[in-house]
């Protein structure tokens, strides 16, 4: 067992000072102290839950820097993505995502959703194991020391009443029968769950949505939902209603379904997506880096909507940025400030999003995996900040101490396993774009 001392730590209760955790592979006792007895480690500044990133692309990561040259519009930066997909196979995508996941990791990020299409060889067929693509991804999250969901593709059109096209065709099972057989093979670990996915309206057909939602049984359900205007325009053409009310029609709006984007919405899809209690994971960085528009955040989880961070396609990598970009987005959006305190914002960062994936954690608190986010209150960024403020000055770059599971797993922006990240992001991006 190790003892934690945290100099403030974030409790469900609130930020209390000079807080004991012991722990394991879980949190076994939590207290307070007047000062650190012999033999604990010392966390300085504020110590917060593990955060969960709800929603990843790791493979997009490699995209970074890369797509700004000439503007365009969310659909030629898809265009970009569907080159770098072809490139990808079982071993670089191990060597990608180890990366990525690793600079997570770093950042304070302890459990991931990878929201995952890239399925089958480029052009199609299979490889020989049918989960070789999926199962690289759970490796590369052991390597990494991080918990994983890996939330398993339904993807079988190219668009509404579209074919799906030649670069889709690797993410393709070709029915919802031959996705939920392939799944079925999966199973749990103590470090990945299995979950489920339906892509979009646009990649899953009318007629199938039902089926996908029953073959993903009790698993965690994901689904991008109205991040463009342009989708939801083609669905309110083909089937005249929103894309909301498609998946409502479906079966598809649950507790255990999450909603990605959910940026453009009717009154009604709010009042649908809240009733239900369907989760919605906001991606701000890339909301903002796409182009595609700023959600009603304060609406959703008004009407009872659970509130989830992703960093999607990883244009950024910090979660307590994705986290000041949802408040700083509504500020824009409505002209007041405010509108997602401080505690709102730990809780997306932590208990929401590892419910959404399925997960116990995000808590300070005993039987809670023991996963700990040390954030300096003495940077450039964060001196003379509030310490039940920090998550609205601090970036990832003052998180100095990451727990996972029990064992410190990154230090001071090192990966204590792998090393500096920059080298292994650098080595597998460029072995993919060469």
């Amino acid at each position: 067992m190790t003892t934690y001392w945290c100099e403030h730590a974030w409790l469900p209760g609130g930020l209390l000072a000079g807080v004991l955790v012991d722990a394991t592979d879980t949190i076994t006792a939590v207290s307070t102290v007047d000062a650190a007895p012999a033999g604990a480690e010392r966390l300085s500044g504020v110590v917060l839950p593990g955060f969960a990133n709800a929603h990843s692309h790791a493979f997009h990561r490699a995209l970074r820097g890369r797509t700004h040259a000439d503007g365009g519009t969310f659909w030629t930066w898809r265009t970009a993505m569907y080159r770098l997909a072809a490139r990808l196979d079982p071993d670089r995508y191990l060597t990608l995502a180890r990366a990525v996941y690793a600079e997570m990791a770093v950042a304070g990020v302890t459990c991931v959703g990878e929201f995952h299409y890239v399925h089958h060889p480029a052009g199609g067929g299979r490889y020989a194991d049918p989960n070789a693509m999926g199962e690289a991804l759970r490796q590369a999250a052991a390597d990494a020391g991080i918990r994983m969901t890996l939330l398993d593709t339904c993807y079988l059109a190219g668009g509404i009443d579209t074919p799906i096209a030649p670069e889709q065709a690797r993410f393709s099972d070709g029915s919802v029968a031959a996705w939920a057989d392939r799944i079925a093979g999966q199973r749990d670990a103590p470090h990945a769950r299995v979950g489920a996915a339906i892509h979009s309206v646009r990649a899953v057909p009318r007629a199938d949505l039902a089926g996908a939602v029953e073959a993903a049984g009790a698993r965690p359900l994901h689904v991008h939902l109205s991040e463009q205007p342009a989708e939801n325009e083609a669905c309110a053409a083909a089937y005249g209603r929103t894309p909301t009310e498609l998946l409502h029609e479906a079966g598809a709006l649950t507790p255990r379904t999450t909603a990605v984007h959910a940026t453009h919405l009717s009154t009604q899809d709010i009042k649908l997506l809240g009733g239900a209690h369907t989760g919605v994971c906001f991606c701000p960085t890339t909301e903002a880096d796409l182009a595609d528009g700023i959600g009603p955040a304060r609406e959703l989880v008004d009407a009872g909507a659970p509130l989830s961070l992703g960093s999607d396609q990883h244009a950024v990598v910090d979660p307590l940025l994705e986290a000041r970009a949802l408040e700083h987005g509504e500020r824009l959006r409505t002209g007041e400030r405010g509108r997602f305190g401080p505690r709102e914002l730990v809780e997306a960062l932590t208990s929401a999003g590892h419910a959404a994936l399925g997960w116990p954690g995000g808590l300070l608190a005993p039987g809670a995996p023991a996963d700990l986010v040390a954030v300096r209150v003495d940077s450039v960024r964060t001196a003379g900040c509030r310490p039940d403020q920090v998550v609205l000055a601090a970036t990832a770059a003052d998180v100095h101490t990451v727990v996972a599971g029990g064992r410190v797993v990154a230090r001071d922006g090192r990966h204590e396993r792998l090393g500096a990240v920059g080298p292994l992001l650098a080595s597998a991006i460029e072995e993919l774009w060469a």
